[in-house]
């Protein structure tokens, strides 16, 4: 494999226009050095010798080292850049995920809470250099995973996120609530939640008004997104005998201004999903949104090559010189 050769003084390069000069000087002193005779006739002259002939071996010898000097003074070596990078300004991120049976409607493929799923780990591999916590809330809310940098913790808590590991209902207030828990003691420069519900707020014992002063109170940034289409939806509405959900349309219902109130008072965003597409684009611009700071350092190391063309040069000047005297001797 070459190496990348830079040239930390390629203006020595011009002394490059020595060597067409130094050339013809050479012939026009050969030239005028060359004395001419007329004979009649050359025989008895003749020489097999090649070595007169061979003579401006001398000369060129001179070049190549001359070539080798400037090629020396011009620098020659090679750069090795190594980088790393540090996060200046990281951010804890809380995701409040909704999971009650409406989380289970059809209006998004195969269902609202798969497709929340993918696009929400999606998300989490788009933040590498964050620490990411999971709550997950219905009737009542827990602490699936404390924020954390280890992303596989986080995909795989992710996964296991089912309906049916907490009461029925949608308890805003107290998934709201869940999650500044989590984040308060936080040293983080910025702290978000993304909260997702898909309904109304009537379970808890914790008001979303009060849950909101809360991260206001620790500078919570909360962005808030109203998951379900417009009109009606494909949505559990009882059990069959063999406790799977009976599935009817049923008319969508999210609390949009409350939703609004929370995110304008901690100064995040509202956000509505009303299909897999939509989804994906809000998560995307919550990613652009919320920033991470990252510094790169880099570190230049150079070795320096001109070591080899002085030997060179040397080897050539040598060279030059030893035949000069001993082949050459008698005709110089």
């Amino acid at each position: 494999m070459l190496e990348n050769i830079e040239f930390a003084n390629p203006q020595f390069f011009w002394l490059f226009l020595l060597l067409p000069i130094a050339i013809l000087w050479y012939f026009f002193k050969q030239k005028e050095q060359t004395a001419s005779l007329k004979i009649s006739s050359i025989k008895g002259f003749s020489n097999t010798s090649i070595l007169p002939k061979l003579k401006p071996l001398l000369f060129v010898l001179r070049l190549l080292a001359l070539a080798a000097i400037i090629t020396a003074m011009a620098r020659p070596q090679t750069e090795d850049i190594s980088t790393r990078t540090k996060t200046t300004k990281g951010i804890d991120i809380v995701m409040a995920i909704d999971v009650s049976s409406s989380m289970l409607a059809r209006d998004l493929k195969p269902n609202r809470l798969s497709a929340l799923k993918e696009v929400a780990a999606d998300f989490i591999r788009k933040r590498p250099n964050d620490r990411i916590g999971l709550v997950a809330y219905a009737g009542e809310s827990y602490t699936k995973t404390p924020i954390t940098s280890d992303k596989s913790i986080v995909l795989n808590a992710l996964r296991e996120i089912t309906y049916g590991q907490l009461n029925d209902g949608t308890a805003i207030g107290m998934g709201l609530a869940t999650s500044v828990n989590r984040l308060k003691e936080s040293k983080a420069i910025s702290k978000v939640i993304i909260l997702l519900t898909d309904g109304v707020n009537n379970s808890g014992f914790i008001e979303p008004q009060t849950a909101a002063d809360l991260a206001v109170e620790f500078e919570i940034k909360t962005y808030t997104i109203g998951l379900g289409t417009n009109g009606n939806a494909l949505s559990p509405i009882a059990y069959n005998q063999d406790g799977s959900f009976r599935y009817g349309m049923r008319q969508v219902e999210i609390d949009e201004e409350l939703l609004e109130e929370i995110a304008d008072a901690t100064g995040g965003k509202y956000f509505r999903a009303t299909d897999n597409e939509k989804l994906e684009a809000i998560y995307d611009e919550i990613n652009k949104l919320e920033k991470t700071e990252i510094e790169e350092f880099k570190y230049y190391k150079y070795e320096e090559k001109f070591r080899p063309w002085i030997i060179l040069a040397v080897a050539f000047l040598f060279m030059e010189w030893l035949l000069r005297n001993t082949l050459f001797r008698s005709f110089i």
